[in-house]
C-alpha cells in the first residue's frame, strides 16, 4: 500500500483529529473509507449552494473554502472560512434540512465526500461521536452569536483589524512575512460586512498608520499590538 493511499484512509488520516470524526471507532472509520470519495476542487468552484439538500458532508483535506449567506439585498456575507480538517455541511445533514450556506473554494482544494448515512449511523451507534457533534454545533452557535454582536457593536476599523489578526493566526505567514492566504478585498469586505470601497479605504488608512504593509493583494501585519488595541477599543 502506497503512503498516499495509506494516509487517504480515514482511520489513518491525521486530519480527522481536527474534527468530530476523531470520536468514531476504527471500524466505523474503515467503513467510511470504503464508501467516501475524494475530489479535487478548483479555485472559484462551488461545492454546494445555500438551499441545496446535501447527501453527505465534505471534509477538507487541503485548501480553503468560504462559507457565505445571501442577504435580503442580494449581497453575500461570508460567515466563516473552512480550512484543513473542517467538515462542511454537517448541520444540514444532521437536521435533514437544506444547506443554509454556500461553499466556494478560495484556492485549489482537496475534499473527501462522506455519504450522509455513515454520519447518521455514527450518531445512532456511537455516543462519543454524538457528543462531539453536539459540542461542535454549540461552538458554531457561539461563534455565530459573537459575529452578530461584532457586526452590531464594533466599527469597520475594529472588525477589519480583528479579521486581519484572525487571518494571520489561521494561515500563518509566508517566507516574506505576509499572511499565508491571499484573499481578495471583496472577500475581506464580505467577512467584515461592509462595502468593498470602504474596506479598501480602511486598509489604506491602516497602511498610512504603519499597522500593515501590502504587496499587490498580499498583506503583512506590521504592528499587531496596535491592531489588537484597535479591536479592544483603545
Amino acid at each position: 500500500m502506497s503512503d498516499e493511499h495509506y494516509e487517504s484512509r480515514c482511520e489513518n488520516c491525521i486530519i480527522r483529529e481536527l474534527n468530530t470524526l476523531r470520536a468514531l471507532k476504527k471500524e466505523e472509520l474503515k467503513d467510511i473509507s470504503d464508501h467516501k470519495t475524494t475530489r479535487s476542487v478548483k479555485k472559484g468552484e462551488t461545492l454546494f449552494f445555500e438551499g441545496e439538500r446535501l447527501n453527505g458532508v465534505f471534509c477538507v483535506r487541503k485548501g480553503v473554502s468560504k462559507l457565505s449567506k445571501r442577504s435580503e439585498n442580494g449581497k453575500d456575507q461570508i460567515i466563516k472560512l473552512a480550512t484543513k480538517g473542517n467538515v462542511m455541511g454537517q448541520i444540514a445533514v444532521i437536521t435533514q434540512e437544506t444547506a443554509d450556506l454556500t461553499a466556494v473554494a478560495l484556492d485549489d482544494m482537496e475534499v473527501c465526500f462522506i455519504p450522509k448515512n455513515h454520519i447518521e449511523q455514527g450518531l445512532a451507534n456511537n455516543p462519543d461521536f454524538t457528543n462531539a457533534v453536539l459540542k461542535k454545533m454549540t461552538s458554531d452557535l457561539k461563534e455565530a452569536d459573537h459575529t452578530i454582536v461584532s457586526m452590531a457593536q464594533k466599527t469597520v476599523k475594529q472588525r477589519l483589524a480583528a479579521t486581519l489578526l484572525t487571518l494571520e493566526e489561521t494561515f500563518g505567514v509566508d517566507e516574506d512575512g505576509y499572511i499565508g492566504m491571499t484573499i481578495s478585498r471583496a472577500d475581506i469586505s464580505n467577512i467584515i460586512g461592509t462595502a468593498t470601497e470602504l474596506c479598501i479605504r480602511t486598509l489604506a488608512s491602516f497602511k498610512k498608520e504603519d499597522y500593515i504593509s501590502t504587496s499587490g493583494k498580499k498583506i503583512k501585519l506590521e504592528d499587531k499590538v496596535a491592531l489588537q488595541h484597535l479591536v479592544e477599543g483603545y
